[in-house]
């Protein structure tokens, strides 16, 4: 799929440079060019010689370099590659790309290039959720860039966290689905999934059993088909797909804010099992118990995500799916459903015990639309996702 894919790989300047040299091996195994931009940053964390030898490429570093002005001026340089790649992308260049700075031959080339750029971030856990990157990296997206990660575990600084860079085979999944051509290719499609936790105390919270796995292999369909997906998820016991943009929430409000934070799209798919209800005034201590009986618990609606999108007057995305987990009468409650909500579908499921549906491996659903109800047979949440997939891409494409 890389084969004659020309890449321009700009190396940033934090300890997630040592993972771009695999990045370069494993492109150049699939056939990919690629030509290497080092900023002064990285030069403290890779060697021009190490990467120059991985990449078979000069490694272009300065932007007032007579001899590179010569032979390929930085212009140039910015638009004769496929594709664009940030890895690592730090706080500082995500920065510069956001506010249109260009004093440096990176920047310089990302501010010059009319080439899609696909973003790998890395940085400290503090730095990534600092408010200042966050509304870098929501302009960034709002302008087109591309993100893959960044990824959540232990950092080189001791610290735990989002802001880790995606390892170089999720970043390849990335650059391949850039280039993959699918039905819901240029289409942006959202997708909610997992359930949500609504805290009692700093120990507690009310949650559901959903597992998370359809609304993730829903994810990985529409992105196996060219989508770009931005994969909303509460606390899920699954892992999220790759080649997707995911955004990891934990209550109602957060993905209420997420979802807002997306738009706009061209579909929501809105799979998330979100608790209708939230405690009122979760207690910022630890409850215990008491000889006065048990705590009294107030209770307020959540935000109801579905039908905000859904009755949304100016960018309501042109199709909005529901899901609809039921225990009894699944058609009747489903249609009631839709109708209350006012998306264009429902996709609904018998989650009763006996069917061991919730959180198992495989679903049954039935399809509710303006058409009437359609009933698929039990199969595998993956092909369950498969051939919603490809509904959707019919309906968005006809």
């Amino acid at each position: 799929m890389l084969s004659s894919k020309r890449i321009l790989l700009i190396i940033g300047g934090g300890i997630a440079a040592y993972k771009s040299l695999d990045l370069i091996r494993r492109l150049r195994e699939r056939g990919a060019a690629v030509t290497p931009v080092l900023t002064r940053a990285a030069e403290e964390f890779v060697t021009p010689l190490s990467v120059s030898a991985l990449a078979g490429e000069k490694v272009y570093r300065d932007l007032f370099d007579l001899t590179d002005e010569a032979e390929m001026g930085h212009i140039q340089l910015s638009r004769s590659a496929d594709l664009v790649v940030v890895a690592p992308a730090t706080a500082d260049l995500m920065g510069k790309m956001a506010g249109g700075l260009a004093n440096d031959l990176a920047s310089t080339l990302l501010m010059a290039t009319d080439t899609p750029v696909l973003c790998a971030p890395a940085m400290n856990v503090r730095m990534w959720e600092h408010p200042a990157t966050q509304r870098n990296f929501s302009q960034l997206e709002a302008d087109g860039v591309r993100f893959v990660g960044p990824n959540e575990g232990d950092m080189a600084c001791g610290e735990y966290g989002p802001g880790r860079m995606s390892e170089p085979l999720e970043i390849v999944a990335s650059i391949e689905a850039q280039f993959s051509a699918g039905p819901l290719t240029g289409k942006r499609i959202l997708v909610t999934s997992g359930p949500t936790y609504e805290p009692i105390d700093p120990v507690r919270y009310i949650a559901n059993r959903s597992s998370g796995a359809q609304g993730t292999a829903v994810a990985r369909a529409l992105a196996a088909l060219g989508a770009e997906v931005i994969f909303v998820t509460g606390p899920a016991d699954v892992s999220p797909p790759e080649r997707v943009n995911v955004v990891q929430v934990e209550t109602a409000q957060q993905m209420s804010d997420a979802v807002d934070a997306a738009l706009p799209v061209d579909a929501g798919v809105f799979a998330a099992a979100v608790a209708d209800w939230r405690v009122s005034s979760a207690s910022d201590k630890k409850l215990k118990k008491s000889r006065d009986g048990l705590p009294a618990l107030e209770f307020a609606e959540n935000p109801d995500i579905l039908k905000r999108i859904a009755h949304m007057e100016d960018g309501r995305p042109l199709l909005v799916v529901g899901f609809a987990a039921e225990t009894d009468n699944v058609i009747e409650h489903a249609t009631a459903k839709r109708a209350r909500k006012g998306c264009d579908w429902i996709v609904a499921n018998d989650v009763s015990p006996a069917t061991g549906i919730m959180g198992g491996s495989e679903n049954a659903v039935i399809v509710i639309s303006e058409e009437g109800a359609e009933e698929w047979p039990r199969m595998g949440k993956d092909e369950v996702a498969k051939r919603l997939a490809v509904k959707i891409a019919g309906a968005l494409t006809k």
